[in-house]
């Protein structure tokens, strides 16, 4: 029978920013899209420069530009990310607990939460799946 491990802070779970899908605000959708196949994961990072979070572009961000953008795939694909990014993504820090973390994400019904410092640069991603297992003692910590 597994302990529930309340007590531990995203630092220990997240995903490290070197692990994480992230990419500037310069690429285009295309790299994005390949970011997201080569991760496996619905979500891509965009920093500036100084590695503060400008946003995030999600799978469903795909489905809802495909529907409203109405130009041929091609011209889609060399479009700068920065034109069709989420810009005000919940986010949370590294010394949140974990349960608070895995209560927004149910909350706001998203699988993947950018950690960010409290100046804004980010530090790393937490996908919902390892934190649930993290939180049931049924897997282990990757931070």
């Amino acid at each position: 029978m597994s302990t529930l491990k309340i007590d531990l802070s995203v630092a220990d779970v997240m995903m490290p920013i070197k692990d994480a899908p992230v990419a500037p605000g310069t690429a285009i959708l295309k790299e994005i899209l390949e970011l997201m196949g080569k991760f496996r994961l619905g979500v891509v990072c965009i920093t500036d420069r100084s590695g503060h979070l400008e946003g995030v572009f999600t799978d469903g961000d795909v489905r809802r530009l495909l529907l409203k953008e109405q130009k041929p795939f091609a011209a889609l694909f060399n479009d700068d990310i920065s034109v069709h990014i989420t810009r005000k993504c919940t986010t949370i820090t590294p010394e949140s607990k974990l349960t608070e973390a895995v209560n927004i994400m149910g909350d706001k019904r998203i699988w993947d939460l950018p950690v960010v410092r409290t100046d804004g640069v980010l530090v790393g991603l937490l996908h919902l799946h390892p934190a649930v297992k993290t939180l049931l003692g049924l897997g282990k910590q990757v931070g």
